[in-house]
């Protein structure tokens, strides 16, 4: 008989335990993979290894996002990063591909920045854009994976993303995070969604048409 665990409980010390305890195993597991894929991206593209970012977490609150890089740090003429697209190289793509790049955000979930399972931590910029409806995805700490993330990635538009995102702090239960990590595992195989049309992830987000900051 499945056990049952009540939303509430769950989110006040269960979701945590369950981020501990997969995270830091994760860690301690893939730890060989991980100083292998740390020297491929030394070689591939230099230094620095790791991607280092400040991000929206819990309710705004910055944190410093770490992934592995992904793409060069070429600029344009007057000094200027030239667009993702030209700058993420073939190992990049397939970093990203096959979510790679995500191992060392593993330490975000056991230093408590992140979840396992919530809404993707986006840029700091975008904060000021989002409606009110949009800014609850805010509530609840960032994930490695989400809802929106297994229902389209980066192959629907933003609006959608924030409609799934604030659905999740909605609703998120052990279950629920349990079937979006395993479907989280099938997208991956499937290498689905990675880009959107054009783009080598995302467009850049400048804000829901019809609605404003209070929205």
């Amino acid at each position: 008989m499945r056990v049952q665990v009540k939303a509430g409980a769950y989110r006040a010390w269960g979701k945590r335990v369950l981020d501990l305890a997969a995270s830091g195993g994760a860690v301690l597991a893939l730890a060989p993979v991980i100083a292998i894929l740390a020297a491929a991206v030394r070689w591939r593209l230099g230094t620095p290894i790791l991607f280092r970012q400040r991000r929206p977490g819990v309710h705004g609150v910055p944190f410093e996002l770490l992934k592995f890089r992904s793409m060069t740090q070429e600029t344009s003429p007057d000094g200027r990063p030239l667009p993702d697209a030209e700058r993420t190289t073939r190992f990049g793509r397939w970093l990203r591909g096959w979510s790679l790049d995500e191992l060392p955000t593993l330490w975000n979930v056991v230093r408590g920045d992140m979840s396992l399972v919530g809404p993707r931590p986006l840029l700091m910029q975008y904060l000021p854009l989002y409606s009110r409806a949009q800014a609850r995805r805010h509530e609840v700490r960032p994930g490695i994976t989400g809802w929106a993330q297994v229902n389209g990635r980066n192959a629907i538009s933003w609006e959608e993303k924030f409609r799934l995102d604030v659905w999740y702090v909605d609703h998120q239960t052990l279950w629920l995070d349990v079937k979006v990590l395993w479907m989280t595992f099938v997208k991956v195989m499937k290498r689905e969604g990675i880009s959107a049309k054009g783009h080598a992830t995302m467009p850049v987000f400048v804000g829901s048409k019809g609605t404003g900051a209070d929205g």
